[in-house]
């Protein structure tokens, strides 16, 4: 079988499976090519967020992380679907589409980096730019079988991201190999002036260190598919086989960072969404001789999908006079005591190892039927080590019944290239699978 050439695929993954809502004009002879998900900004490509009220907005300035890529010699080729603000756990809630999964296209690609993962499943040597605040890298790498790195929390800049949370959201990489994300998460990652948070990090390491020890948390083995259960605990004993000690542990601060991470998250999307007011960017209200609260409420009830619309009522709700120490404030103090168990662990094992998801990708039939409770449950192995701003890595580790299962290793801040050589020492010992596609 011929392998189609990359542009035909780019075009035949924006086409068939929606992974792309823009692709560029032309191709031209790059040194690589390499995707922004579309809450990037990037010259020369709308940069909407996955919303209807950024419909039209064209950004004159390419984010850090995109600079640094051109500036290597990379050619952006298209901006990735998304869900709308990075609010969502399979991708369903974008204006602009949902993107299919590579390996069955009536299940979801996982959220809200879901057009990254599919772009990195489906176009070999691809490397895709994703955000993560709750798990918007590993959700879509764990259900479309690819490897995606989560960095540590102002190890790359934010300059030019369209903030979900900004005390949580990480600019990270999807690709089909640890070598590909090991390339370039360096050609990234690195102090910014424009952005503050990425100034006080240690310099990155040429090279990382392969764990002796990893620490599997009894509290992330609960409530798991048996699938997932079984292609998890199949990795487990390769992971043995390669000389690592693997340990059982208890981490039972963990069962708080869901409610913690949706207060904190919703918190600052709330603050994070007042600015879009049809004035300043994207849809703009044509109709000027109303009263304010008019104004601003009929563009804002148009253009906000459901979810958006939840998350802003929840997060201004836990922001108001008498709700903020009962819930923000202790929320804050459930992010250290997560962070203090993480350092607690770290003590006796280099890594904390975990399913990424608890179920395969799921049919888009069942994620219809289920709560927005249930989907928010879905990111709860995600959610600590994001709440936690600690890197972390999701791998394909088995394959059951023909859908890939992931695995997740969190690390210490700062120890990415840590995460990086035993992704890359798993994939000498795990043979990666992706399905057959192409125009």
């Amino acid at each position: 079988m011929s392998v189609p050439a990359p542009h035909e695929l780019i075009r035949f993954a924006k086409e068939r499976y929606h992974a792309f809502t823009e692709i560029a004009e032309t191709f031209v002879d790059a040194e690589f090519h390499f995707s922004a998900k579309d809450n990037l900004c990037a010259n020369g490509f709308q940069a909407r967020a996955g919303s209807a009220i950024l419909e039209g907005y064209v950004p004159p300035f390419d984010a850090t992380p995109v600079h640094r890529l051109k500036t290597a010699g990379g050619q952006l080729v298209g901006k990735t679907t998304m869900d709308e603000f990075g609010f969502g756990t399979f991708c369903v809630n974008s204006a602009h589409g949902i993107p299919l999964n590579p390996f069955d296209i009536q299940r979801s690609c996982g959220g809200s980096s879901g057009g990254a993962g599919a772009a990195a499943c489906l176009i070999p040597g691809h490397i895709a730019l994703g955000v993560s605040t709750g798990g918007s890298i590993s959700g879509p790498v764990s259900f479309c079988g690819v490897v995606g790195l989560s960095p540590t929390y102002g190890r790359v800049s934010r300059y030019g991201l369209i903030d979900y949370g900004n005390s949580l959201d990480k600019v990270g990489l999807l690709s089909r190999s640890a070598t590909l994300v090991r390339e370039h998460f360096q050609t990234i990652a690195g102090p910014d002036p424009k952005d503050p948070t990425s100034c006080a990090q240690p310099q990155l390491p040429t090279k990382g260190r392969m764990p002796d020890s990893l620490a599997v948390p009894k509290e992330a083995l609960a409530n798991l598919d048996p699938a997932v259960s079984k292609g998890f605990q199949e990795a487990v004993g390769r992971i043995q086989e390669m000389g690592v000690k693997v340990e059982e542990i208890s981490m039972p601060s963990l069962r708080y960072a869901m409610p913690a991470y949706y207060i904190l998250a919703t918190s600052e999307a709330s603050t994070n969404l007042a600015r879009y007011c049809g004035m300043r960017f994207g849809r703009r209200e044509e109709e000027l001789n109303q009263h304010f609260n008019d104004f601003f409420s009929g563009v804002r009830s148009q253009s906000f999908g459901d979810e958006a619309k939840r998350r802003i009522l929840l997060g201004t709700f836990c922001r108001m006079v008498g709700f903020r120490s009962r819930y923000y404030l202790k929320s804050l103090a459930v992010r250290q005591m997560l962070i203090e168990e993480y350092r607690k662990v770290f003590e006796d094992h280099q890594m904390v190892l975990t399913p990424t998801m608890p179920f395969l990708p799921p049919r888009f039939e069942d994620i219809r039927k289920m709560t927005p409770l249930e989907i928010y449950g879905a990111d709860f192995l995600t959610i600590p080590p994001n709440l936690t701003g600690m890197p972390h890595v999701s791998l394909p580790c088995a394959y059951q019944q023909g859908l890939p299962v992931g695995m997740q290793l969190v690390s210490d801040h700062w120890r990415e290239m840590d995460l990086l050589e035993m992704s890359s020492e798993w994939e000498g010992h795990f043979p990666y699978r992706f399905p057959e596609v192409g125009p």
